[in-house]
């Protein structure tokens, strides 16, 4: 399965990216996670179901700076994620 998440609050600037892609990686998961323009971050991941609610648990808290104050999920189409690994963009 792809998901899209979208998370909010204090989560750029404080590693938020790099977090979600170490994250990722012990998950097997590929994808990418990005800063928007309008300071949400967007992560868009392939890979079992198991992993992607773990995942969304983890986007939740996020890394020790950062402060999550909203994220929402969706399933996306498996075609927007080509490569088989994560990466910051």
């Amino acid at each position: 399965m792809t998901v899209r998440f979208l998370v909010s609050g204090a989560v750029q600037g404080v590693g938020f990216r790099y977090f979600v892609a170490r994250r990722a990686g012990q998950l097997g998961l590929a994808g990418w996670a990005e800063n928007l323009s309008d300071g949400r971050v967007e992560v868009v991941a392939r890979g079992p179901k198991e992993a992607m609610d773990t995942l969304e648990t983890d986007l939740r808290h996020g890394p020790r700076h950062a402060r999550v104050t909203d994220l929402t999920r969706e399933e996306v189409s498996d075609e927007l994620v080509v490569s088989n690994m994560f990466t910051v963009r």
